[in-house]
């Protein structure tokens, strides 16, 4: 056994499992497999041309040799990012902890009660220190947040302001200059009109249906926008407004000042800079608007029993219901961050997040106070964490980076300060003499800290916030790490078992590709710092770029997505400025097969475009007639076709080039959803096939963990034509020539992450991606033989086989009264995660093994499906008081002293034996998901208050 290889470890399936894998397929070898299920026109010619592997060992010390080309200077750039304390029981017991970090979107409510318990903590965290009603479950970072307030705010215009078209969107000129990019970019496609200015001059014009402001504004200035909000509401102008949340702790709430919608990142509560990510957003609002929140809610329920269950509420998955009317494509959130940022004020409590934000503004007065006193001009005239110094920035600069510090320069004569959590008086007093060598002055030695607030009285908070039990109890180590196990054992992740979710690919996420995140010199770096101090980082994200160009073949990248619908967005933007280059800016109209994820539409109608939807034919596979018959009928504004591949169905549909030559043809450019990427590594590309650009979800294909809905990387990669049109940032210039504005906030957006893909890319090689993808679809056709006769494969390739996943037909059982949420519930039962429900077809289960899962669990799925198909077979649908319809099984009802059920209790919880050695118990019953829906409570409150009268 070659013990070095990671190819060996990733890999489920042993050598010697593999004869007895291909005989119940029916094939002798994976190159017949791969021939009989792969289209033979699109193989690849040649292997990858990619570095040899490295180890495990290898990339340890090569990664450790990169890092230490980050220089880690003491920085105080601020803009919205700022250096915090991870607490060590939080990195420890979560940040480093696959039951938290490799666990799905919690769909499946009753196995996923500890993540959805710390993030309606995050929730009731946000609501309460904003001052608002209702706040979301996080967003991507602070920028896209933004953008989705102004889109919220776009979307519940008045009756009169929708006939009048007011479509004018006010942003304050101290809004950061990042949320201002991707402001612009989201705007423009939607018929949004920005006017940028100073807020003290704003006439409210009915031309207006909102306005964002920043509290404090991007160079700390702390403005009462009371007055503001009020003659805003009078003009019935919306008004959100973008927060520092550690400042809330001290300052007035914007809900209290009136605001409709508040948003910012929570990266200061214990997440690490990262380069730029991944960070939790929050985004907050009145409860009137409830409907039209981005992203999803989680909310309180009750389970069939009638005890508390948490769930997501309100189908905040829209963009699948609303597709092309959707407000919004947000699919991934940000939810290991959100459940950290929650967990560090849980840790904190109120009394201690006061005490940071004390001390931190305690430091940013005394700091004001000496360098005034060096005869210095400190412009804010109220501020929290934030000075303005008016000096010689050239010179300050020179000095302060012989001494490893870094500060944000706004123009020649100004520098901005923005201190933090970690910053002490010893670190001001570096700073002090930092301005006193510029300036030729002498410090004097500060010892202590001011305790003089600098800004209005009528600001100062009043309101209490975080009384609930929860953020007043955990505060020791003991309890902490006591309170975060007990979560986590409520929770099925990748470290129980197979998550076999169709389209979203749990594979492995490796330790060794893990580790680095830990260490700070990739974690503490800023991502605004001057590019020679991350060299390292540099290297690494142009290796990873390079890398996704050889595997999709196509000729240049962008990382800056922070998610795959971002990544979607990000593409028919690139296609859309295309088009605009050469004047052809009547090309909108946008072709999308029936089977299309629901983000497509979403993210076409939000990129400007009109979504024409074409047919699907009862094989699963694009109807090409149907599709050449659209793309002439629309050739001369056709601007592109966005297909999946293989499709959403689990096919390589053979007629895959005709069918992008066929959008050439008529002008149009071809987008490639990368979700389906996991069965073309090494096999096939998005170029060979014919597309132009592909977005890449790397929390799928390339091995970043789901953490519960989030992190997510999106990047593109497109065709060369297409190169000069990838995305800048406004600090720190990326992109092309002719490059769109910001997609998200960060240069290279979640940065930090992206070295698990790196890794993974990094320690698989050519050779190794190839034999990935083959024991993906290894996996998936072995599960399909070993299923067949007991539940039929809803569409199969030409030759009888699957992709990398097959979607199961459940419809039938219907007549047995069985529905495919309840197959669903029972599998909690048999200790694994359900397949995804309902996606792309009713009624059915979609199902995707992955490569790094091993014969045994293949089995022990085998069985807990067949299992299951025959009580399917008992059940009727006279009597719905069976195992299935009972499902899922809790220890409660299995210790409780009556058993009112026809069936036994060993039946109900170890109907096989394996499960005795390994039982995973879900902790509610079903959660009622339209009682929720009907007493909707978004934050921590007991049973009493959402009870129904």
């Amino acid at each position: 056994m070659k013990t070095d290889s990671f190819a060996l470890r990733h890999i489920g399936p042993r050598e010697t499992d593999l004869q007895h894998m291909l005989k119940t397929i029916g094939v002798d070898s994976i190159e017949q497999l791969v021939y009989e299920t792969l289209p033979d026109d699109i193989r690849l010619k040649a292997p990858l041309a990619l570095d040899p592997s490295m180890t495990e060992y290898e990339y340890s010390n090569h990664i450790a040799e990169l890092g230490s080309k980050n220089k880690m200077f003491q920085t105080y750039i601020g803009l919205g990012y700022n250096q915090a304390i991870v607490p060590a029981v939080i990195q420890r017991n979560i940040f480093e902890n696959p039951g938290w970090y490799t666990a799905y979107t919690p769909y499946q409510a009753e196995i996923a009660q500890g993540r959805l318990e710390a993030i309606l903590n995050f929730q009731t965290m946000v609501v309460e220190l904003t001052g608002m009603e209702i706040a979301n479950a996080s967003l991507l970072d602070e920028a896209t947040a933004a953008a989705e307030a102004m889109a919220l705010l776009f979307d519940v215009r008045t009756r009169d302001q929708k006939k009048n078209n007011s479509n004018k969107f006010f942003v304050s000129e101290e809004i950061l200059p990042q949320t201002l990019s991707v402001l612009e970019t989201r705007s423009t496609p939607i018929g949004i009109e920005l006017v940028v200015g100073n807020h003290e001059n704003f006439d409210f014009s009915t031309e207006f249906f909102g306005a964002i402001l920043q509290y404090p504004g991007k160079y700390g200035q702390v403005n009462d926008y009371t007055s503001f909000i009020a003659k805003a509401a009078a003009s019935e102008i919306k008004v959100a407004v973008a927060a520092d949340i550690l400042s809330l702790t001290k300052l007035t709430p914007p809900g209290e000042m009136g605001a409709a919608v508040v948003v910012g990142t929570t990266q200061r509560f214990g997440i690490p800079l990262g380069y730029g990510g991944p960070h939790a957003a929050y985004f907050a609002t009145k409860e009137e608007f409830k409907r039209s929140m981005p992203g999803r809610i989680i909310g309180v329920t009750i389970d069939t029993n009638g005890n508390r269950a948490l769930r997501m509420a309100l189908q905040t998955r829209e963009q699948h219901i609303k597709r092309d009317k959707a407000t919004s494509n947000i699919c991934t959130a940000q939810v290991l961050l959100s459940v950290m940022a929650g967990m560090y004020a849980v840790y904190h409590g109120p009394k201690g997040l006061q005490y940071i934000a004390d001390k931190v503004h305690a430091l940013a007065v005394t700091l004001a106070n000496e360098l005034e006193k060096q005869g210095l001009q400190q412009t804010n005239t109220a501020f929290f964490d934030t000075i303005v110094i008016k000096a010689d920035a050239k010179k300050v600069r020179a000095i302060a980076e012989q001494n490893e510090v870094n500060f944000y320069y706004v123009d020649e004569n100004t520098v901005s300060i923005s201190l933090n959590e970690t910053t002490s008086i010893a670190d001001i007093n570096k700073i002090a003499g930092i301005f006193a060598s510029a300036n030729g002055k002498q410090a004097t030695n500060i010892e202590t800290l001011s305790e003089t607030n600098h800004f209005p009285e009528e600001l100062n908070r009043t309101s209490s916030f975080l009384q609930h039990d929860v953020f007043n109890k955990f505060h020791s180590e003991t309890a902490m790490m006591r309170y975060i196990k007990m979560l986590e054992r409520k929770d099925l992740s990748l470290n129980h078992s197979m998550i076999s979710l169709g389209s979203c690919t749990m594979k492995l996420n490796a330790a060794s590709e893990m580790l680095p995140l830990s260490n700070a010199l990739w974690n503490n770096i800023h991502p605004f710092a001057p590019l020679d101090q991350a060299q390292g980082y540099q290297e690494m994200l142009s290796k990873l770029e390079q890398q996704l160009n050889v595997i999709t073949g196509f000729a240049g990248t962008t990382l800056q997505p922070n998610s795959g619908a971002q990544g979607e967005y990000a593409g028919l933007m690139v296609i859309r400025a295309y088009h605009q280059s050469r004047g052809d800016h009547h090309r909108n109209i946008a072709l999308i097969p029936s089977s299309a994820h629901g983000t497509n539409p979403a993210s076409a109608a939000m990129a400007g475009m009109k979504v024409i939807v074409t047919k699907t034919l009862e094989n699963g596979n694009i109807d090409v007639d149907d599709l050449r018959e659209k793309a002439i009928l629309h050739k001369d504004n056709l601007s592109c076709l966005m297909v999946t591949y293989p499709s959403t169905h689990g096919v390589y549909e053979s007629a895959i080039i005709e069918i992008t030559q066929l959008i050439h043809e008529n002008g149009g450019q071809v987008y490639m959803d990368g979700a389906n990427m996991n069965a073309q590594v090494g096999l096939t590309n998005p170029a060979t096939i014919g597309a132009d650009v592909c977005h890449l979800n790397l929390h799928k294909t390339f091995a970043i963990p789901h953490g519960g809905g989030g992190p997510g990387v999106g990047p593109i990669c497109v065709a060369k034509h297409l190169v000069p049109f990838l995305p800048s940032n406004p600090v720190i210039p990326t992109g092309g020539d002719n490059a769109i504005t910001g997609i998200s906030a960060a240069p290279w957006g979640s940065a930090l992450v992206c070295l698990i893909s790196y890794g993974y890319i990094t320690m698989l090689g050519a050779e190794g991606l190839k034999e990935s993808t083959e024991r993906a679809i290894l996996n998936a056709n072995y599960l399909k033989e070993k299923l067949n006769g007991h539940y039929d494969t809803l569409y199969s390739g030409e030759m009888g086989r699957a992709a990398h996943e097959m979607i199961l037909e459940c419809r039938p059982f219907k007549q047995k009264g069985i529905e495919v949420t309840d197959i669903a519930k029972r599998l909690m039962d048999y200790g694994f995660h359900a397949p995804t429900v309902s996606f792309p077809v009713a009624g059915t289960l979609m199902v995707e093994p992955t490569e790094s899962e091993n014969l045994e669990e293949l089995d022990r799925f085998c069985d807990a499906m067949i299992a299951i198909r025959k009580e399917i077979e008992a059940a009727s649908i006279e009597d719905s008081n069976n195992v299935l319809k009972n499902s899922p099984h809790t220890l409660a009802m299995l210790t409780a002293e009556t058993w009112d059920f026809p069936y036994s209790r060993e039946q109900a919880a170890f109907p096989l034996d394996y499960i005795a050695e390994n039982k995973f118990w879900p902790t509610v019953r079903r959660a009622d998901d339209a009682y929720g829906d009907r007493n909707l409570v978004c934050s921590c409150a007991p049973i009493e208050a959402y009870m129904e009268s």
